[in-house]
């Protein structure tokens, strides 16, 4: 490679960091600052898109003990990535409380991605722990599984046998993977 080009392809690459972390920097404030009333309607629609596209979440829901919904994470990072955003726990169908959803990560990753996420409870167990760990960390307690479309298909009321579900919805931007391990969840005031 010759040094012009290097010097060209260096400017894209600190141009793009630049973009990403400018978009980033807009765009996290924004996800947080969702009025309770702003945030219990874009969870609901999320949920109500997930029931509609997905026959096996709405099994899911119908058998839960309570429904965690993240209608809007974004994920942003050069090397060092970030995600996090705001989601409402449905418990029977009303609102028990506020949560929000943060990961730090490390590797080879680049770009901006905003996606959803919701978290099925399948019993009480599994919502307890939620409830009264200081930060519940996804892939530490009670056993998650992520549902993909093939799983998705297999699902039913007779053969639920982990204490939560996931699903991930609505990707949008680019990103190199999506992923929730790891994530924090803490209970928030709204």
């Amino acid at each position: 490679m010759t040094g012009t080009r290097a010097r060209a392809l260096g400017a894209a690459l600190i141009g793009a960091m630049m973009a990403v972390a400018a978009v980033a920097v807009v765009s996290v404030p924004h996800a947080r600052a969702a009025s309770a009333q702003e945030l219990t309607r874009s969870a609901s629609q999320a949920l109500r898109d997930l029931y509609a596209k997905e026959k096996s979440a709405r099994i899911l829901g119908d058998k839960a003990t309570a429904i965690l919904v993240f209608p809007g994470i974004v994920k942003a990072g050069f090397m060092f990535g970030g995600q996090l955003g705001e989601g409402v726990l449905f418990e029977h169908g009303r609102v028990a409380g506020y949560y929000n959803s943060i990961a730090a990560s490390y590797g080879f990753q680049a770009g901006i991605q905003k996606f959803g996420y919701a978290l099925f409870f399948m019993n009480r167990n599994a919502l307890s722990y939620l409830a009264r760990s200081e930060g519940f960390e996804i892939g530490v307690g009670p056993s998650i599984v992520v549902v993909d479309k093939g799983m998705g298909k297999s699902l039913t009321s007779t053969t639920l046998t982990h204490d939560v579900y996931a699903y991930i919805f609505n990707q949008t931007g680019l990103m190199g993977g999506v992923g929730i391990q790891g994530s924090k969840i803490t209970r928030i005031d709204k």
